[in-house]
């Protein structure tokens, strides 16, 4: 995977304290953009799909 993007809500100030992502049609990579080269979390796609469902839920402010 070699397409990894950053959060829309990573500004100026704190866009390298953030984590970045890479899908495909089947698996969500995410890894630490402080630390790339390190480990990766790889989820099958609907599993991240629901996670990010689930965030998208809480009534928590995120930041």
């Amino acid at each position: 995977m070699d397409n990894w993007r950053k959060s829309s809500y990573s500004g100026p100030d704190d866009g390298n304290a953030c984590v970045e992502i890479a899908d495909s049609p089947t698996r969500t990579a995410v890894r630490d953009s402080k630390a790339p080269g390190r480990a990766t979390l790889t989820f099958p796609a609907p599993a991240f799909t629901t996670f990010l469902e689930a965030l998208k839920q809480d009534p928590r402010p995120c930041c």
